[in-house]
């Protein structure tokens, strides 16, 4: 079986084309700036290289016709026909009580993902357009949908409940959700694989450390407490949210600032975070260079930063009962060897031990960086979240027979 994965944005498309028979990746790449000037597709090569595509791409329908076209493309494709791709497998943002594992797609599912669009406006919006964009262009190809909170369901109600009236939840759905749920589903798998533990018997906390981050305790399997909340805002200090912040402090900045609801989350969400304490850029890589060289800001985000991880990792050793291993993963988190390192430093008295000599020298690759006598295993796993999202594709496709 062949799948094509779809991780359909607001203006963006990153695609993985996938022979499931070995799971090796047949074609990849993105689309960028929908509905703007200078759209283009960029595509990866074979042999590694990039090769960049201009178009005029003024909706998602042409976005996808794009992505059809290159991997139809006879010096940079992979197929010689549409029909070989048997399904399409999406991430979805928010899939919020509704669904709470993946799903193949039918007109109930798309009505479905379009009533939830209030809890992810941007995002579920964007996925939305994929999905009907593939149904407009390959009309009998089956589609799943694979849900970025599903994996957080398992939360027990005094976990994801806010202590806010009772009937908000019940009216509104305000609760906590969370997010990255393929990373962390995938991580907490692997390590399981790698250390030869039994994943009905651990005790696992997963970091996924990027531009967005959060933090997950998985019990047995399945996660008992995660850091994102209604959103993905909540939580860590990210490279432009602002992670945890005391709701009164957000009124009384709108205050000062004059600020209408929309106009305040879009602070929050996009000039905040490391950006917001810097001044300097969302990006880890610039805050630590700019640390090194002395910028003082710098390096406060990056205390600030790295504290809040480890607060995280303590208070979800405590929710677990202790703790067998703990993943790093993502982009800061399988690179960014400063922060593994602060974030564990002094947890000793939780039986985590990092060697500060191996870690410094992982950058992305599958590792365990703490010490042979540490307690508690830290290990660095490079997340695969399209690979879960074709596995599930395939594995419900091939149930209903499709």
């Amino acid at each position: 079986m062949k799948v094509l994965v779809l991780n359909c944005g607001s203006s963006s498309i990153k695609y993985k084309f996938y022979n499931m028979d070995d799971e090796s990746v047949l074609a990849q790449g993105g689309v960028e700036r929908i509905g703007l000037d200078n759209a283009f597709i960029k595509v990866k090569l074979p042999n590694g290289e990039k090769k960049q595509i201009m178009a005029d791409l003024p909706t998602h329908k042409e976005g996808v016709s794009l992505v059809f076209k290159c991997l139809l493309d006879s010096e940079i494709g992979a197929i010689k026909s549409l029909d070989e791709i048997d399904a399409v497998g999406h991430r979805i943002v928010q899939g919020g009580d509704k669904y709470k594992q993946s799903i193949i797609v039918d007109k109930s599912v798309e009505d479905g993902i379009e009533e939830l669009c209030d809890l992810a406006p941007v995002h579920n919006a964007g996925h939305l357009k994929g999905i009907r964009a593939v149904d407009s262009l390959m009309p009998t190809t089956p589609q799943v949908c694979v849900f970025d909170n599903a994996f957080h369901s398992t939360m027990p109600d005094y976990a994801y409940l806010y202590a806010v009236p009772y009937e908000l939840y019940q009216k509104y759905h305000i609760r906590r959700y969370g997010f990255h749920g393929t990373s962390h589903r995938y991580v907490s798998k692997r390590v399981c694989e790698m250390l030869g533990l039994d994943i009905n018997n651990s005790k696992i906390i997963t970091c996924h450390i990027g531009n967005g981050a959060s933090v997950a305790a998985i019990l047995n399997g399945k996660v008992i407490d995660t850091s994102m909340g209604l959103t993905p805002l909540a939580g860590l200090m990210m490279g432009s949210r602002c992670g945890d912040i005391d709701a009164s402090a957000v009124t009384y900045i709108m205050d000062k600032l004059n600020m209408k609801p929309q106009e305040m989350a879009n602070y929050l969400n996009k000039e905040s975070g490391v950006l917001g304490i810097t001044g300097i850029s969302s990006d880890m890589r610039d805050i630590e260079n700019a640390a090194r060289e002395g910028n003082e800001r710098a390096q406060l985000a990056l205390n600030m930063y790295n504290y809040r991880i480890k607060k995280y990792i303590g208070a979800y050793a405590a929710a677990l009962g202790g703790v067998d291993a703990i993943v790093w993963t993502a982009g800061v988190g399988e690179n960014q060897t400063g922060t593994r390192e602060e974030a564990c430093a002094n947890l000793e008295y939780l039986g985590i031990k990092i060697d500060v000599e191996k870690n410094a020298k992982i950058h992305g690759d599958e590792a365990i960086i703490s010490t042979p006598d540490s307690k508690v295993k830290v290990v660095v796993v490079p997340t695969d979240e399209e690979i879960v999202i074709a596995r599930d594709t395939k594995e419900l496709v091939e149930k209903a027979g499709k």
